[in-house]
Formats: structure tokens, sequence, C-alpha cells
């Protein structure tokens, strides 16, 4: 087999989880995903003020203290954080080396960047094979811009076992173990559900590893003595994370996530098999980032009596300061009183900037007795949107250590991408719904998280017995009465059984500006409270 670890899930992830991983124990790639949606935007306004940039940095620092190190282990590194600039990485790599005294080779991948204008990015995702492609030829290092986050384990596996674009089940089942990988500590143990069962309270987790076997298969785990847990529950949490339906398309593969199947090998493995594969689509995501307007926000302190009078008061003077448009209020109770933040949003930075900042600032002795903010004055910040859209898959380039450009053509063999049956809102009609089974305290676990404007909340059983139940309970009606947020979205309900699980997606919902949760990450929670406070 070969044994692929993880040492980032985002760009700002934990620093020492390099050092980490390389040390903790036997690897033969390192991979490190850095390119969530929102980090694009951040990408693409680095590229803004020097051209030379648009990669993770903190990836070049880290390689400051572990670049040796992997080549002492003889382990090999596969990243996205080229992110707009992969061959600039790649670059800036080689001077490293060079500087460190290394012979490392450095390979990358491009092909993904799309020019649209007014986008400050707008990128293909790419598959596995130009990964593979460099690490075939010898590649210590692949530097990636925009590729799918399960490609970064399926390209390191692709090279290993001369896996062809036709081992679709092959294929599948590492996508399965790179979409387990790609959130790093998510796997084992973070942001999880029952964080206070974990051996050291969900403290300090540790980043996974998953073998592959040429099938496909792969066992999960992670290194001996690192906190956390890997357990078939922290495995479908993430499984459940940031998809739609269970044929998850990608470049590569339909990956079929309803053939899935899990079993705890032992303490810390989880064996992964089953996963079957189809021919993957015709066409690519492209995610589009821009920047929709600009944003600020003050906030200030209510008190004593006649609160909701001095609210009113406050937004009177803003709007006569600045103008109605594009202002909200929003008063959130607190201990002895209340907080009143006061938003703007407006295509105009100036306006939004210092303009409104410090209108409310000027209303400190002009306002409601107590008048209090929490806020200095501030410029505006920009408002920045994910869309996506779709594009006929294109070749990309394999760019190998001897700087030749390898075309990857797209794959010959596609298939239209058939949607599932959606159960959207399937009790609307019902007189009347199920009532909610007892006792569901502890029983449920959730995952949520966004795919651009798209929220994802994944629901799933500690108990194989209770699916039937919860199935046939928590439809997209139901879900909708737990969630108000989500009334006026399509909500679409697709079930895992295999897995235990329900994966509910609402369409549109993070498009919301005013909105507290703008990726989604704590819907899930806000819902399990929901079906645990019960009837």
């Amino acid at each position: 087999m070969i044994r692929i670890g993880n040492a980032s899930g985002f760009y700002g992830d934990r620093s020492a989880a390099w050092r980490e991983m390389l040390e903790g124990g036997p690897l033969d790639v390192l991979t490190g995903d850095y390119l969530a949606e929102l980090t694009m935007l951040i990408l693409g306004r680095d590229r803004l003020k020097d051209p030379s940039l648009g990669y993770a940095r903190t990836f070049l620092r880290q390689m400051e203290e572990c670049l040796g190190l992997a080549a002492e282990r003889g382990v090999r590194i596969v990243t996205n954080a080229g992110g707009l600039n992969p061959a600039g990485l790649a670059t800036a790599l080689r001077s490293l080396a060079a500087r460190l005294g290394l012979s490392t080779s450095i390979g990358y991948v491009e092909g993904d960047a799309l020019d649209r204008p007014g986008a400050l990015a707008a990128n293909a995702y790419l598959g596995a094979f130009g990964i593979a492609s460099c690490l075939t030829a010898g590649a210590d290092v692949v530097v990636t811009g925009r590729v799918t986050d399960a490609s970064l384990v399926v390209g390191p596996a692709i090279a290993h076992y001369g896996w062809t674009r036709d081992d679709l089940d092959a294929l599948a089942g590492a996508t399965v173990a790179g979409h387990v990988l790609e959130c790093g500590a998510q796997a084992t143990g973070g942001n999880f559900s029952f964080f206070t069962e974990l051996p050291d309270g969900g403290r300090r987790p540790g980043f996974p590893i998953a073998e592959v076997h040429a099938d496909g298969s792969a066992v999960i785990t992670k290194h001996p003595g690192t906190g956390g847990a890997v357990t078939v529950e922290t495995v479908t949490a993430q499984l459940v994370y940031e998809i739609a339906a269970s044929a998850y398309p990608g470049p590569d593969v339909v990956t079929h996530l309803d053939t899935v199947r899990l079993a705890q090998e032992a303490p810390d493995r989880v064996r992964v098999t089953g996963t079957r594969g189809t021919p993957p689509p015709p066409t690519l995501k492209v995610g589009v980032a821009g920047i929709d307007g600009h944003r600020n926000a003050m906030t200030f302190v209510l008190t004593g009596l006649d609160l909701d009078a001095k609210a009113a008061l406050v937004r009177t003077q803003l709007e006569d300061a600045v103008g109605k448009e594009g202002l909200t209020f929003t008063v959130t109770e607190t201990a002895g009183g209340a907080l009143l933040n006061a938003a703007i949003h407006d295509p105009d930075p100036k306006r939004a900037g210092r303009a409104f900042s410090s209108a409310a600032v000027e209303l400190a002795l002009a306002s409601y007795p107590g008048c209090t903010l929490t806020t200095p004055p501030t410029d505006a910040t920009p408002h920045t949107i994910f869309t996506t859209e779709e594009l006929p898959q294109p070749p990309h380039w394999a760019v190998p250590p001897n700087g030749t450009r390898i075309e990857i053509p797209p794959p010959a063999r596609t298939e239209p991408l058939i949607r599932e049956l959606v159960d959207e809102h399937a009790a609307r009609h019902a007189h009347q719904l199920p009532d909610q089974p007892q006792g569901w305290r502890g029983r449920v676990g959730t995952r949520s998280g966004d795919k651009g404007v798209d929220a994802n909340v994944g629901v799933w059983v500690r108990r194989a017995e209770d699916y039937a139940a919860l199935a046939g309970w928590l439809t997209g009606e139901r879900f909708v009465e737990l969630l108000p947020e989500a009334a006026g979205h399509p909500v679409e309900r697709y079930e895992l059984p295999n897995l235990g699980a329900l994966n509910f997606v609402v369409r549109g919902l993070l498009a919301r500006r005013d909105w507290l949760d703008p990726q989604g990450k704590a819907l899930g929670e806000r819902l399990r409270a929901r079906i645990e406070e019960g009837p």
C-alpha cells in the first residue's frame, strides 16, 4: 500500500503539523490542502497588490524547516498551495531548496486558471492525472493550483499503482480517502459532535493518514500517540461534509458514496471498502471569486430603560448622516442590555468606510443616554462572493522537474451526470408529519459547511438500528421547521444508508449579506440541538 498523510486542511491550519507528521511515523507522501473558496479571494487580492504572489505564503515558511526533513525521510510532498500562481511557488521552492543546499526536484500543474472579466479569480477544478505525471517523472514536490481537494491523494495513488482512467472503482476509492483527508483534523475528532468522548476531549487532534491499496480501498489512521481518534463516526462525519447527492462528481470519476462501507478494524484504524465509480461527467466545476461591494459595521451598547427607543434613535441618526441605502440594524440581547450592530453594504468604499464609521463615532456625545461603542472607526472591507459554473473538460498541463510541458488530455470516456431523485420538502403536501421518535439525545451527530453559496448539512445516527426512524422522520419539510433560516430556499435531501446518514443541501442560503454564519459551519450543531430538544 501507499501511505499518504495530510498536514493542512485550509490556509491558516496548524503551522506545526508538517513537522509533526514528518516526525511522527512512516509516510510515503504528505499532502497539504490550502484552497477553500475564501482562500481564492484572499489570494486574488494578494495578486492584485503583487503579480508575483497569489500562492499560500505560509506553505513556503513551513518548508523552511520541513523541506530537508522530508528529503531525509524520503517523503514526497503534494500541495495545492500554488493557488493562483503554482509556477511562482515552484520557483520560490527551488530558490529555497538551493539556499538550504537540497537537491529537491519540484514539478507543478497548471491549466486551471480561466479568464473571467471582473473576477478576482476563476479556476477550474482539475483532476489528479497531472499530479501523477509529475510524480512519475521524478518530482519530490508537486505544486498545483485549483484541483479537487481529493486529487491530492488520488494523484499519488495513480502514480504508485499505475492506474489508468478505466480503473474507475480504484479511482473512486482513492477519492473517498482523499475526501476524508482533505480537511485535516476533521477526520480525527476536530469539529466532532461528540468531542467530549474523545480520549483527550478533542484538545489537540492529530492529522489523518490513508493507507491506500491497489484496489482503491483504504485504512484511515493517524500517527501513534497523537490526539483525537479515528473511528467510524469521525470518518462518517467527514464523509458527509460538503457533499450533495450520493453520486459525487469529479473530473476523473463519479464516486458513489452510497456504496462506501466503513468498519472499525482496530483502535484508530477504519477500513473503507466497497466504493464504486462510474465515468466522470463531460464538464468541470469552475469557481469564480469576485467582489460584491464593500462592508463595514459598528456596534453600540444599549443598557438601562427604553432599549427599543435608543436603537431607533441610533438608526435615525445614522440614516440622516449617510442615507438609508444599504444600512441594516441587528439587536442582540445580552446580560444587562443589548448590542446594536449597525452595518452597511455599498459599492462605494468611501461611503461604506470612514463616512459611515466616523458618523457612528460622532454620535458618542449626541445620541441616547449611556451611548457606548465597542468598535473604533474603520475603513470598509471588500464583500467577496464565490459562485460556480461549468465548462467542458479542457486539457491541463504537468510541468515535471525537467521543465517540459506534458499535456494531460481530458478523459475520453465521460457520461452525463444523472441527478438522483431529490426529496425536496418531501412531506410538503402531507396532512401530518410523522411524530419525532423519542429519546434522540446523544444518538445523532451532524457536520455542516459550504459549497459556494449553498449550505450542506450532514446528519448521521450512532446506531445502525436508528437510521430508518431518522430517515422516516427528518424530511425536507421537517428540516426547514427545525432550521427556519432555510425557509424560502430550495432544500434537497439525500439518503446514505450505508453510512447511516442523511445529507441536506440548502441552495443559496449563504448568499445572504446579513448572514452571521457565512460558511454554514454552525448549521449542523443548531440542527442537532433542535433534534435533541424533542417534540
